[in-house]
C-alpha cells in the first residue's frame, strides 16, 4: 500500500470535512437553505444601498454539476450567490520606487501575502484599482493566473492593490470565511485541472462566480473550522515525519552501498583463507615486479615514499592483509587538455578524449563528448593513450569517480589512468574500481578534499589495504552480488 503524501492526506481530510463527514450534523443548528435565504436577503439590502453591484442571475445548479454528496441539511450554491466575487486589475500599471504594493499571484505563499517582493504603484493607480477591488479584513485572495489558487484569508490592515487575482468578499457575518478558505484549499486542485490557457494557466471570473460550494449551517461551519484547526498541528507533524522518511529513503541505497563497501574493505565481507596467502607476500611480489619494470624502462623510478605510521591508519584490517601506498602498487598517468586555441588539435575528431563529464560513476565509458586530432595525440600526449580496459579516476573537483574504458582513449588532467603493477585477469583493477572512491576519501586526502582537489603527491600517498589476490577476487564477486539487491531495495522503498 502506497503511503499518502502530506498534501494527499490534507486533501483527504478536507474532502471529508466538505462532505459533512468530519463533524456530526445537529438539527438545532438549522439548515444550509435557511442560511442561504438570510444571505440573499442581506445581499439585496447591500445592492439597494449601493454597497455592492447587482450581478447577472446565475444558472440553476444541475445534477451533473454536483461533485459529491453532502448531508441533507446542507445546500449546494454558487460562490457568487453567497459572496461578492470580484477580481483585481489585469493591466500593468507603471512601477515606482515608492508607492503602494501591487499584490500578484507570486506574492501569495503558504496562506500569507509576501509584501517584500511586491512592486509599487502610484496613488492614482492604487485608488483606481481599489474602486472595484479593495481588500478588506476577512476577504479571501485567490490567484487566477499562473499558479492557480494559493488562497489567502487576509486579516491585516495594509493598503495595497491586487492584479490577476480573484477577491472573495464576505457579505455581513453570515458566512464563515475560514470555512470558505478551507473549501478553496480543496477546490483549487480541481480548478488547476480545469484551468485553461497557453503559456500560463488561467481561471476566469465567470468560472469562479459559478463554482459550487457546499453550504452547511453557520454554527456547523464554525465546528468544521475548529476541527480542522485541531487537526492542522497533527498534519504538520506528519509532514515533517514524512519528509524525514523520504530523505532517509532517498539516502538509504547509497548509504547501504557505502556501508557494504566499507565492511568489505575492512575484511568483514568474506572470510580469510590461509591457503590464499597474505597481503605482505603480494606486496613483496609487487616490489619485485616494479623493480623489473623500472630496469626495463617501462615505468619511471619515483622518489621513495615515507613509511606508513600508526597515526595514518584509518581502520583495522585482517592480520593477513597489508597497508600499502597507492604509488607503491600502481603506475598512474595524469592526462592533459590540448590548447583550445590550437585548432589543429580539435578540428579532426580522430581519437576519443575523456573529461570528467564523460565518467560514468562505477560504469564503463563507450564514447566521449569530444575527440582530438592525431596531431594532438602525437604532440601533446606523445601518443600515450589509455587502452581499452583501463581504470580511470577523477582527482580534481569531482574526487574518486571511477570508470573503466571500453575504448582506447586519451583523457584530461583532472583524471588519472591507473595500471596495477601486478595484474591477473583484472583482479586488482576490479578491486580498486570498487574501493578507490572510499580510499580517496581517507587519510591525508581529507584536507585536500576541502579544496576539492588532489595532486600527484597526495595520490601516491593514499593508503590502500591489500588482501591476497584470490581474496580480492572473492570480495569483488560478493560486492557484485550484493549491489543489485541494494538497487532493488531502493526501488522497493520508493513504492
Amino acid at each position: 500500500m502506497r503511503k499518502m503524501t502530506p498534501q494527499q492526506l490534507k486533501n483527504s481530510i478536507l474532502q471529508m470535512a466538505m462532505q459533512g463527514k468530519l463533524v456530526e450534523q445537529r438539527p438545532e443548528e438549522g439548515t444550509g437553505e435557511a442560511l442561504y435565504q438570510e444571505i440573499q436577503a442581506e445581499k439585496k439590502k447591500l445592492i439597494q444601498a449601493g454597497k455592492i453591484k447587482k450581478s447577472k442571475k446565475l444558472p440553476e445548479i444541475t445534477e451533473e454539476e454536483i461533485p459529491f454528496e453532502i448531508p441533507e441539511r446542507w445546500k449546494w450554491v454558487r460562490l457568487n450567490d453567497c459572496m461578492d466575487v470580484r477580481d483585481g486589475t489585469h493591466d500593468s500599471p507603471k512601477y515606482y520606487q515608492k508607492g503602494f504594493p501591487l499584490v500578484t499571484s507570486k506574492n501569495l505563499k503558504n496562506g500569507i501575502i509576501d509584501f517584500s517582493t511586491c512592486k509599487l504603484i502610484s496613488e492614482d493607480d492604487f485608488n483606481a484599482i481599489n474602486e472595484r477591488s479593495k481588500v478588506d479584513k476577512d476577504d479571501i485572495l485567490f490567484a487566477m493566473i499562473g499558479t492557480v489558487g494559493n488562497p489567502v484569508l487576509y486579516r491585516g490592515d495594509a493598503k495595497f492593490s491586487i492584479k490577476n487575482m480573484a477577491l472573495f468578499k464576505h457579505i455581513g457575518s453570515y458566512l464563515n470565511m475560514e470555512y470558505v478558505y478551507w473549501y478553496l484549499n480543496l477546490a483549487q486542485e480541481d480548478m488547476k485541472k480545469k484551468a485553461s490557457g497557453g503559456v500560463q494557466n488561467f481561471v476566469s471570473l465567470t468560472y469562479l462566480r459559478n463554482y459550487l460550494i457546499a453550504l452547511p449551517p453557520k454554527v456547523e461551519q464554525r465546528r468544521i473550522v475548529a476541527k480542522l484547526e485541531e487537526i492542522q498541528p497533527l498534519l504538520d507533524r506528519y509532514e515533517k515525519a514524512y519528509n524525514r522518511l523520504e530523505a532517509y529513503n532517498q539516502k538509504f541505497p547509497e548509504n547501504l552501498k557505502k556501508s557494504i563497501l566499507q565492511y568489505a574493505i575492512e575484511g568483514k565481507l568474506v572470510e580469510q583463507r590461509p591457503e590464499e596467502g597474505t597481503g605482505e607476500a603480494l606486496y613483496q611480489e609487487i616490489r619485485v615486479e616494479k623493480k623489473k619494470l623500472i630496469q626495463e624502462g617501462k615505468i619511471k623510478k619515483s622518489k621513495k615514499l615515507p613509511e606508513i605510521t600508526e597515526d595514518e591508519i584509518p581502520f583495522e584490517i585482517p592480520k593477513n592483509w597489508k597497508w600499502a601506498k597507492f604509488g607503491e602498487i600502481v603506475d598512474f598517468f595524469i592526462g592533459k587538455t590540448p590548447k583550445r586555441h590550437e585548432s589543429q588539435y580539435w578540428q579532426k575528431s580522430e581519437f576519443p578524449w575523456v573529461s570528467i563529464s564523460d565518467l560514468i560513476d562505477r560504469g564503463h565509458i563507450q564514447r566521449t563528448k569530444e575527440n582530438i586530432s592525431s596531431q594532438a595525440a602525437e604532440k601533446v600526449f606523445k601518443n600515450r593513450f589509455a587502452p581499452k580496459g583501463t581504470l580511470l579516476m577523477s582527482f580534481k573537483l569531482t574526487i574518486g569517480k571511477v570508470s573503466i574504458l571500453d575504448i582506447d582513449a586519451f583523457h584530461n588532467e583532472a583524471i588519472i589512468s591507473i595500471f596495477p603493477i601486478i595484474e591477473r585477469d583484472n583482479i586488482f583493477r576490479d578491486y580498486l574500481f570498487d574501493f578507490l572512491p572510499l580510499i580517496s576519501a581517507e587519510g591525508k586526502t581529507k584536507s585536500a578534499i576541502k579544496g576539492k582537489t588532489l595532486n600527484s603527491n597526495s595520490l601516491k600517498n593514499l593508503l590502500v589495504p591489500i588482501p591476497p589476490l584470490e581474496e580480492q577476487k572473492r570480495i569483488v564477486a560478493k560486492v557484485e552480488e550484493l549491489m543489485p539487491l541494494v538497487e532493488k531495495c531502493g526501488e522497493d522503498r520508493k513504492d
